[in-house]
């Protein structure tokens, strides 16, 4: 996972970008229903629009209990179709009227997709894929950006 500090002043005046906020995170705590339409935002195998250097979508459902943990784990299921290349690519959810906290982004941003996730025990001669994967809930992104506590001073 990466998270990109955009220098605003070396930006085409024309160009418009929304980024998301630290508002715009769902909390695990947000009632969101198994089977929510979202999309999954990204480069599978690489994959894009080379002439605007834009990430492609997929549609994607979500297949775990939003807010349990699955597996007391830090990530929530998505059953999109997803290949390599997609690691770190948001899973967002499209809120029906945006307000006036958010402004005019009408995107939510509930995790980002880490791995596909499969079964061990799985017998890959006879049973497919699951096509399950992984999404870090959107929360890490404000631990991972807290800046680092001051070192202790040295006893004396």
């Amino acid at each position: 996972m990466a998270l990109i500090e955009l220098d605003r002043p070396a930006m085409p005046p024309r160009t418009v970008y929304r980024a998301f906020t630290p508002g715009h995170l769902v909390q695990p705590d947000s009632h969101i229903e198994i089977g929510s339409p979202l999309l999954v935002l990204g480069f599978p195998l690489g994959f894009h629009d080379t002439l605007h250097h834009l990430p492609v979508a997929r549609q994607t459902g979500l297949a775990s209990s939003f807010g349990m943990r699955f597996q007391g784990q830090g990530y929530f299921l998505t059953d999109a179709r997803t290949h390599r290349g997609g690691s770190g690519a948001p899973v967002v959810m499209r809120i029906a009227e945006p307000d006036a906290v958010h402004g005019d982004l009408p995107w939510r941003l509930l995790g980002i997709h880490s791995a596909r996730l499969d079964m061990l025990t799985r017998d890959s001669s006879v049973d497919e894929a699951l096509g399950l994967n992984c999404a870090w809930y959107a929360d890490v992104l404000l631990t991972l950006t807290q800046p680092p506590a001051p070192a202790p001073a040295p006893e004396r």
